[in-house]
């Protein structure tokens, strides 16, 4: 006695230009449970295969206009990075058959007439190579979940949830590529937080922390456009990238951030800017060629952060227009 195996939904398309074949295929499948599309043509297959996407195919080779070999190679085609077990069932039985069907994009071979117990064999093997593909491609995106994850909290700031300094630097680096072959600006600002040391001493580190944690969340808002990114470069300096950014329009983009983070009024009791925190600021723009580097970006936007602490902090410093937000 033949054990069924459990069809499980499973869908098979049955070509054959031979109408008694095609039946005979299709009583033994039906009793076993599989739901069967039936073709009678290459053309034909090919139309019930795209429309249809049926799990396994059992196709004929010898038959009218187009033969099987065709058809094999039309649906490897159309699958588009998926996978149909495709079964040739032929009467003829010549290795240089089997090795054609191969070559065309088949998996398996079947001589006619084929033996019911030997077609419910053949359909059981493939239903365990169709589950086994399942559960690889299954633990293959989890596998890419997983790595996505690691890969994104590899580049992000623990304590203020923006890009670290691994994040920033890859960044940079794609901005540079992209600024580049786009022929357009690119701005870097690079901002440290004023008297950060005399805030962790008078108010502590904890308070530090959370201060660090508000100005994140104000460099997080301030960048809403494609292109925009903020990172946290280390201790209480601060990092944003701007693409397609000019140089009047990075000095608008400053002087926005300093209100935005005004308008948070976070006291600082030991500041000589102010009650409140503020930053200061280095801004480097430029459109890169093939000498740009953003270990270049970084020492411009750091000599102009220098620039903006000689003069008096709170503001940021130009590097290319060698003016401060203050100035008109």
């Amino acid at each position: 006695m033949i054990s069924l195996p459990n069809s499980d939904g499973c869908r098979v398309l049955v070509v054959d230009d031979q109408r008694s074949t095609r039946l005979a295929l299709t009583m033994v499948l039906k009793q076993a449970g599989y739901t069967v599309l039936e073709a009678d043509s290459a053309t034909s297959a090919l139309e019930v295969f795209q429309r249809e996407r049926p799990d396994v195919v059992m196709l004929d080779i010898e038959m009218p206009q187009h033969d099987g070999y065709w058809a094999a190679s039309r649906i490897r085609e159309n699958e588009v990075g998926n996978w149909t077990p495709i079964v040739f069932v032929s009467g003829m039985s010549m290795e240089l058959n089997l090795w054609r069907g191969v070559e065309a994009g088949g998996d398996d071979y079947l001589v006619k007439p084929v033996p019911p117990v030997v077609l419910l064999a053949k359909m059981r093997s493939i239903q365990r190579q169709i589950e086994m593909r399942r559960q690889w491609l299954f633990a293959l995106q989890e596998l890419r979940h997983a790595n996505a994850t690691l890969s994104h909290l590899s580049e992000t700031d623990g304590l203020t949830g923006l890009l670290n300094r691994r994040g920033l630097d890859r960044h940079i680096e794609a901005a540079i590529h992209q600024a580049h072959q786009r022929r357009k600006p690119l701005t870097l600002l690079l901002c440290d937080v004023d008297h950060f040391k005399l805030y962790n001493d008078t108010l502590g580190h904890q308070a530090g922390d959370d201060c660090l944690s508000a100005i994140g969340d104000v460099f997080r808002s301030s960048c809403q456009r494609e292109g925009q990114h903020a990172g946290r470069y280390g201790g209480e300096e601060f990092a944003l990238v701007l693409s397609d950014t000019p140089k009047s329009g990075a000095m608008t983009f400053a002087r926005a951030l300093m209100n935005l983070l005004a308008a948070q009024r976070l006291p600082h009791p030991k500041s000589s800017t102010g009650d409140w925190v503020t930053i200061s600021g280095g801004i480097t723009t430029c459109i890169p060629d093939e000498h740009t580097s953003a270990q270049g970006l970084i020492q411009r936007a750091d000599e102009a952060l220098y620039v903006a602490k000689g003069r008096g902090r709170n503001r940021f410093f130009s590097y290319e227009m060698r003016l401060d937000t203050l100035q008109k």
